[in-house]
């Protein structure tokens, strides 16, 4: 029991941060989006793993360079097709409201993220955990669903005065759907990267990193195709739109201690679910990450509680609680899986 106890305990940790992370996103002004973004990205996917990885890893550099070239490029590539969901993620909540669009987001990148993993691992339609690793992903489907529903419910019920901002019809709503569904496809790759890139955390184990701490090796790579993506697009606004003069605006010392602790959040979140995923062992990509997912929703929807984001809501709250409690069970139905 101690042995499933401690990584189920690091992948709590992760979501906690996962859930978290996104209150940096209010505090961006007056820097400019793209301003902050960069910042952030910097601070989440170069000065922190790279950091954590080089204390952590005896050897980094020469594990990564000893490492399958399939496995290093193959991660990197996945990292960056995960920036570009991020990139369509916003596209998409232009087009069709946060709501519908993070549930979409959520419900594909936790199934497919935990999915694909599992059918690369040879013999896991023989293993005991497979049907209930199907249930359990499944269950997360349906709790994300009610989720996003309650969601989009609150939204109609707040907007009742003056129509839901940002949410279109007609084909611009069916083009949003599509954008949604593509950026959740993609989403899920930055944990197929992960699964991906584990014979580097493998080489990096062997060259004496703890088994823990190895899974810092496999991020390095993954996120350097992911900060390729994110930056250069954060440097493209900011040339195209002339922004950098934000970066001297007066007051924005906050905007930047936001930027960097969301960016501790973010690779915190990925660091410790690393080293919890590591430590279930094979399958540790193909539990922990819908386990991750699912407790970040519930966590950031704590805050959003919070916030007073579903005050005078009561349905939709009743709704949300169904959904987190389902969510819970399919956590649940992981764990159990995990021990099997």
């Amino acid at each position: 029991m101690g042995d499933l106890a401690v990584p189920l305990l690091l992948v709590v940790l992760a979501s906690f941060f996962q859930g978290t992370f996104g209150l940096g996103m209010k505090y961006m002004r007056p820097l400019a989006w793209e301003g902050w973004w960069l910042v952030h990205v910097t601070v989440a996917m170069v000065v922190l793993p790279l950091g954590w990885a080089m204390a952590a890893v005896p050897d980094l550099v020469g594990s990564i360079v000893a490492a399958p070239r399939g496995a290093v490029y193959g991660g990197m590539l996945y990292g960056f097709l995960w920036g570009v969901g991020g990139i369509l993620f916003g596209v998409s909540v232009g087009r069709v409201g946060v709501s519908i669009t993070y549930g979409i987001v959520m419900g594909l990148a936790a199934s497919m993220g935990s999915l694909v993993p599992l059918f690369q691992v040879e013999g896991a339609v023989e293993r005991p955990a497979f049907p209930w690793i199907l249930v359990g992903v499944g269950a997360m489907l349906v709790g994300v669903g009610i989720s996003a529903v309650a969601g989009v419910w609150r939204d109609r019920l707040q907007g009742a005065g003056g129509g839901i901002e940002g949410i279109g019809s007609g084909r611009a709503f069916r083009v949003g759907l599509g954008i949604a569904v593509a950026s959740g496809v993609l989403s899920a790759l930055l944990n197929v990267g992960f699964a991906s890139a584990q014979p580097v955390a493998k080489v990096a184990e062997a060259h004496g990193a703890l088994t823990r701490n190895s899974s810092l090796a496999a991020w390095v790579v993954v996120l350097v195709g992911a900060y390729a993506m994110n930056a250069g697009y954060a440097l493209f606004l900011l040339f195209k739109n002339g922004s950098w003069g934000s970066y001297g605006s007066a007051g924005s010392a906050k905007a930047y201690r936001w930027a960097v602790a969301a960016g501790l959040f973010w690779f915190g979140a990925l660091g410790v679910y690393g080293q919890g995923a590591a430590l279930m062992g094979e399958l540790g990509p193909v539990i922990g990450w819908p386990i991750l997912l699912g407790l970040a929703l519930i966590i950031s929807n704590i805050w959003a509680v919070r916030a007073g984001e579903w005050r005078d809501a009561g349905g939709p709250f009743r709704l949300m609680l169904l959904g987190v409690g389902v969510l819970i069970a399919a956590c649940v139905v992981l764990g159990y899986a995990n021990g099997l």
